[in-house]
C-alpha cells in the first residue's frame, strides 16, 4: 500500500522542475528529425527575444552561428540591464514582459522561455552589452559557474547567447540545417526589413508574407496572382491551387501556431463572408476553402496560448471586440475593394469554387457507395487488428498509440503476434496500393483498400475536425526491406501528402527501420541496420559467425520482432516542414507518367551502379 502523507509533498527547485518535466517547457524532446523537435524550441526562445528587440525598433541584424551541437544567437538591441542580467535567465517569473510599456506585442509573456533554455542546457553563456558597458555569466543545467564584473567595453549593444543543449535530456540529437534555415526564412518573413546571417549566409524578405506563401507554392499551379494584405496588426497572402486539400500557416507576433487556434477560424469565417458577399451565392465553405492555400499573422497584446510552446492562438479578444469581429472589419473591406479592382481574378476564383461544388458532389456520391457497399460486405474489421486505447478520444495514454501498415498477411502476423494489444494496432494491405497521384477524392472511396485505411485511421475527422481527431498518434509504415517495400512506403506516402497532408505535417506518419541482418556468434546476436554495420561487426566477430539477410519482415519471427516494435524501436519521422515547396514537384517527377526527365535519371542511376 501506498502512503500518502506530508513527506509525498516535494517543492522542487526552479532548474530541477524544468529538468524533471521539460515536455511542459518544450513540448516533445525528439533528436532533431522534426523541426517542433525541444532543441529548435530552445533555439526559437532565444530568437524571439532578439525578434522583440527588433520589433521595438532596436537592431535590424541577427547572427546566428551553430556548429554540431552549439547554437550562438547575438542580437544588436538595446541589452539586457546589466544589473538584473543573472535574473532574467535563471530566476522563475522574472522579464521586462509583464507590461506592455517595454514590449507591446511579444510572444513571451510569462518569464519562463530563457530560464527553460539555461536549464536544460549543459552549457549557457550570455552576455549583454549596453551603453558602452558588459557584463557575462557561465551556467550549467541552470547553476551559475561564475559572472563578471561590469566593465566598460567599445563593443555595440546588444546581447549574446551561445548555448549547448543537454544530452542528458535530449539524447543523441542532431541540429538539422534545413530545419533551422525554414525557421530563420519564418523570421524574415514576419518582419520585413530583418537580416538574418546564418554561418554566413545571409537571409531576408522584401515582401513578407507574400514571399512565405510563393516559396510555399514553389512548382504549385495557382488559380489566380496571390493577395496580399498588411496592416500594422495582421498581414494575409492567399491563393487557390491545384491541390485537393487546403492548408493556412498561421502565426501570432511571429510565434508559428501550427495547430492554428482562433485567428485561423476568423480568417476562414472572413474569406467565407466576402465571397458569398461578393457574388451573392451561398457557396459551402467546403467549396471554398478546397484548394486554397494561406500565410496569416496577427499582432496583438498579451495573446493567450494553449500550452508553454506556443502552437495554438486560446485568446477569444482583441482590443476590446472578438478575434473574428476586430479580423473581418478591418480585412472584409480591403479583399472586396481588390476583387473590384481585379475582376479577371475573382473570375477566377469563383471559377474554382464552382468546380469545387461539382468535385464535391461527386466524392459525395462515391462516398454513398462505398458506405453502401462495406455495409452490407461486412469488411470493415479484416484488414484491421484494432487496440484497446485511442488517440481519441483523449485519455492519458493516448499518445502511446500507434498502427502498423504492414505489406501482406505474413508481415502483419509476426507484428500481431508480438505487439502490445492495449497500444499496438496492425492494418495489413493486400499488396500494393493505388498510385493516387494525379487523382481526385473520389479515388479514396471508390478504392476498398484505401478507403477502408482512411476510415481505420479516421483521416476524413482529422481533415474535417482538427489532426486531433486521428485514431493514433503514429503512424507507422512497416514495409519489407526489398525494392517492392519501397514502392509501397512511396505509394502510401503520396496518398498522405495527396489526400491528408496535415496528418503528415502534424507529425503523426512514420517509417518503422527493421534490421537487414542479424548476425550470430557464440558469444552474442546482433541486429544490423545497413551494410557499413554488417561488415563492421563481422570483423569483430568470430570465424564461425552467421550472417542471416532479412528481406521480408514476416521472416523475422514474433519473439524477434518484440525487440523492434518495443521501447526501443527505431523510427524515421516524415517531417515536410523544411521542404514544403518541393512536394508537388516530387511527387510529378516521381510518382507521375514517364517522362522523357524521368527516363534518364532511372538509366544515369543504372549506369552509377554498374560503375560502382
Amino acid at each position: 500500500m501506498i502512503h500518502y502523507t506530508e513527506e509525498s509533498i516535494e517543492t522542487l527547485d526552479w532548474k530541477d522542475h524544468i529538468r524533471t518535466r521539460p515536455g511542459m517547457y518544450v513540448g516533445k524532446l525528439g533528436d532533431g528529425s522534426h523541426l517542433d523537435d525541444g532543441i529548435y524550441i530552445l533555439a526559437k526562445e532565444i530568437i524571439d527575444n532578439a525578434i522583440d528587440e527588433h520589433l521595438m525598433g532596436f537592431g535590424q541584424k541577427i547572427r546566428i552561428t551553430t556548429t554540431d551541437h552549439t547554437i550562438t544567437i547575438q542580437d544588436f538591441g538595446r541589452g539586457i540591464p546589466l544589473g538584473k542580467l543573472i535574473d532574467c535567465v535563471a530566476t522563475m517569473n522574472t522579464g521586462a514582459k509583464y507590461h506592455s510599456s517595454s514590449f507591446q506585442k511579444s510572444v513571451g509573456l510569462n518569464g519562463v522561455g530563457t530560464k527553460a533554455v539555461n536549464a536544460l542546457c549543459e552549457s549557457f553563456v550570455i552576455q549583454s552589452v549596453r551603453n558602452g558597458k558588459t557584463k557575462r555569466a557561465e551556467f550549467s543545467r541552470g547553476t551559475l559557474l561564475k559572472s563578471s564584473t561590469i566593465i566598460s567595453t567599445s563593443q555595440r549593444s546588444g546581447t549574446t547567447v551561445q548555448f549547448r543543449p543537454d544530452k542528458l535530456i535530449f539524447g543523441n540529437y542532431e541540429m538539422i540545417k534545413s530545419h533551422l534555415i525554414a525557421l530563420i526564412r519564418n523570421y524574415t518573413y514576419l518582419n520585413v526589413g530583418l537580416k538574418i546571417i546564418y554561418n554566413g549566409e545571409v537571409f531576408r524578405s522584401q515582401r513578407g508574407l507574400a514571399d512565405h506563401l510563393e516559396g510555399q507554392l514553389e512548382e504549385t499551379q495557382i488559380h489566380y496572382p496571390i493577395c496580399h494584405f498588411r496592416t500594422e496588426n495582421w498581414e494575409v497572402a492567399f491563393t487557390h491551387t491545384t491541390l485537393s486539400s487546403d492548408s493556412i500557416t498561421s502565426f501570432v507576433n511571429g510565434q508559428l501556431t501550427p495547430m492554428g487556434g482562433t485567428h485561423v477560424q476568423a480568417f476562414r469565417e472572413t474569406i467565407t463572408k466576402v465571397i458569398r458577399s461578393f457574388t451573392k451565392q451561398k457557396f459551402e465553405s467546403a467549396d471554398i476553402k478546397q484548394g486554397l492555400r494561406v500565410s496569416l499573422c496577427i499582432r496583438m497584446q498579451e495573446p493567450l496560448f494553449e500550452s508553454q510552446t506556443k502552437t495554438k492562438l486560446g485568446s477569444t479578444h482583441i482590443n476590446g471586440t472578438t478575434i473574428r469581429l476586430w479580423l473581418y472589419e478591418s480585412l472584409a473591406p480591403i479583399i472586396e475593394l481588390h476583387f473590384h479592382q481585379h475582376p479577371e481574378l475573382f473570375r477566377a476564383l469563383e471559377e474554382k469554387i464552382k468546380h469545387n461544388k461539382k468535385s464535391r458532389i461527386a466524392l459525395l456520391g462515391a462516398k454513398k457507395a462505398a458506405a453502401s457497399s462495406l455495409k452490407f460486405s461486412g469488411k470493415y474489421n479484416k484488414k484491421l487488428r484494432d487496440c484497446k486505447i485511442h488517440h481519441y478520444p483523449y485519455v492519458e495514454d493516448s499518445d502511446h498509440t500507434m498502427i502498423f501498415i504492414t505489406e501482406g498477411d505474413s508481415a502483419s502476423g509476426s507484428i500481431t503476434k508480438s505487439r502490445d494489444p492495449r497500444y499496438q494496432a496492425v492494418f495489413s494491405l493486400r499488396g500494393k496500393p493505388l498510385n493516387t497521384f494525379n487523382l481526385d477524392k473520389t479515388a479514396v472511396y471508390q478504392n476498398e483498400e484505401l478507403h477502408l485505411l482512411a476510415h481505420a485511421l479516421r483521416l476524413e475527422d482529422a481533415r474535417d475536425q482538427g489532426v486531433e481527431r486521428v485514431r493514433y498518434r503514429k503512424i507507422i509504415i512497416a514495409t519489407d526491406a526489398d525494392v517492392d517495400g519501397m514502392h509501397i512506403r512511396l505509394l502510401l506516402l503520396t496518398f498522405f501528402l495527396n489526400f491528408y497532408p496535415e496528418v503528415v505535417h502534424a507529425g503523426f506518419v512514420y517509417v518503422l527501420e527493421t534490421p537487414l541482418f542479424r548476425l550470430r556468434d557464440k558469444n552474442m546476436t546482433v541486429y544490423l541496420y545497413s551494410e557499413l554495420q554488417k561488415q563492421e561487426s563481422l570483423a569483430q566477430s568470430s570465424k564461425t559467425a552467421e550472417v542471416t539477410r532479412f528481406k521480408g519482415l514476416g521472416e523475422i519471427s514474433p519473439s524477434e520482432f518484440r525487440n523492434f516494435i518495443g521501447p526501443q524501436m527505431k523510427l524515421s519521422a516524415v517531417s515536410t516542414a523544411s521542404v514544403e515547396n518541393l512536394i508537388p514537384n516530387t511527387l510529378r517527377f516521381y510518382m507521375g507518367g514517364n517522362t522523357p526527365q524521368k527516363r534518364q535519371f532511372i538509366l544515369d542511376r543504372l549506369r552509377l551502379s554498374t560503375h560502382q
